[in-house]
């Protein structure tokens, strides 16, 4: 696990796959305990692109059934928050009158789950829970905070495993932050 360069950035080897795997267990143990009984068949909205990969190691986890969802929003230009989202693509299945566990790759000032939260309201969602790999706790400013989290994190730019810069690394197993040098 050596550095890796992707555009004009390195970044340094920061969380190992055998770590992320460890927090998506626990993660995965507390949605069976809350959803094996729940009394209905709940949909798992995957945010694409980032939260893809962790998306799908989690749902081979589960041992409730479950429809699969899908929206892509865009929130980050380079290594920045852009301040704002914008939807690309609209949800790929209807969640009105459903229960809805987003699962997002990266929650930091909670803009874009607040704006997940508004759009299901809008489409007609019965129940909204938000369950997320990483939590950048110290700069969240979200009215809605995360139900589930896999590792809490300080606000750091980090990418892999399903994380990109300029869409880059998202196919890293590991975690990596950008490298400060």
């Amino acid at each position: 696990m050596g550095n890796v360069t992707l555009d004009d950035k390195t970044f340094r080897p920061y969380i190992p796959y055998s770590r992320i795997d460890e927090a998506i267990a626990k993660v995965a143990g507390k949605l069976n305990e809350d959803y094996r009984d729940c009394g209905e068949v709940p949909v798992l909205l995957c945010v694409l692109n980032g939260a893809m990969v962790f998306f799908t190691d989690l749902i081979t986890r589960l041992d409730f059934n479950m429809e699969v969802v899908s929206v892509k929003l865009t929130s980050y230009v380079g290594t920045q928050s852009a301040g704002t989202v914008r939807k690309s693509m609209d949800f790929t299945g209807n969640v009105k009158g459903r229960k809805v566990l987003v699962v997002e790759d990266i929650v930091d000032t909670g803009n874009t789950i607040a704006e997940i939260s508004r759009l299901l309201k809008e489409a007609g969602a019965k129940e909204t829970r938000i369950c997320t790999m990483l939590f950048k706790p110290a700069v969240f400013k979200g009215s809605v905070p995360p139900d589930y989290v896999g590792l809490s994190i300080p606000n750091d730019f980090v990418v892999g495993f399903g994380l990109d810069y300029n869409e880059l690394g998202r196919n890293l197993k590991d975690i990596y932050v950008v490298d400060s040098q």
